[in-house]
């Protein structure tokens, strides 16, 4: 009689376990390898180019530092931003991206790979307005992100481009809605919006953050 009980009660602490566990180590994975690629790219760059500077393992791979490389590319990346902000270097930077940009080929590439940052940390921000928007029935609706709030060179009057992310996945479909068919979020802010749709629902809105977003704080 105790059998089916004891192992309903180890399923029960396996789940309860695999429930901690698993985001825990999901995480680091991801963090790691992160920082296993950022911290690569150096050393592969130097044994490209000069491999004996470096000189090699017993594997035959270029010898490193761990951590080095990763220390020596955020200093590029940050020095690169500090620079960029100077008036020669900002002409500089905008004369290479024009040209980049009428490139054949490779502008459809760069312009991409450029709105895409620009669009989640750079000054044009296209996640910031989160709403609720209704395309299919007027009785569901649908959390999204406003990225254009006038197609007008699509040939529509009236109309919004609405970003409608995906649950569990990096991916989404864009929409051109009319305006009267989305509701702007003022209550929760983009990044608990955001979170609530990949999550699939699963996932809580937090007080704090919705209070303050709507007290405008």
């Amino acid at each position: 009689m105790k059998s089916p009980h004891i192992f309903k009660k180890v399923i029960q602490y396996f789940l309860q376990g695999l429930i901690i566990l698993a985001p825990i180590a999901i995480t680091i994975y991801a963090v790691t390898a992160l920082f296993n690629f950022v911290d690569n790219i150096l050393p592969s760059l130097i044994s490209y180019f000069n491999p004996d500077l470096l000189g090699t393992d017993a594997a035959g791979n270029a010898k490193k530092i761990p951590g080095l490389g990763f220390i020596l590319v955020t200093l590029i990346v940050i020095l690169v931003g500090y620079i960029s902000s100077s008036y020669i270097i900002s002409k500089l930077v905008d004369l290479f991206d024009k040209i980049l940009e009428r490139t054949p080929g490779i502008k459809i590439l760069y312009s991409t790979v450029k709105d895409f940052f620009e669009a989640f940390a750079g000054n044009k921000r296209k996640f910031d307005k989160a709403v609720l928007v209704s395309i299919e029935t007027t009785d569901v609706w649908q959390i999204g992100f406003i990225t254009q709030e006038e197609v007008h060179g699509f040939g529509l009057q009236e109309y919004v481009a609405v970003y409608v992310p995906q649950s569990y996945a990096l991916t989404g479909r864009l929409y051109f809605v009319k305006t009267d068919r989305v509701k702007l979020l003022t209550d929760i802010s983009s990044a608990e919006a955001m979170k609530f749709a990949i999550s699939g629902g699963v996932t809580t809105i937090e007080e704090e953050s919705a209070t303050s977003k709507g007290n405008g704080k």
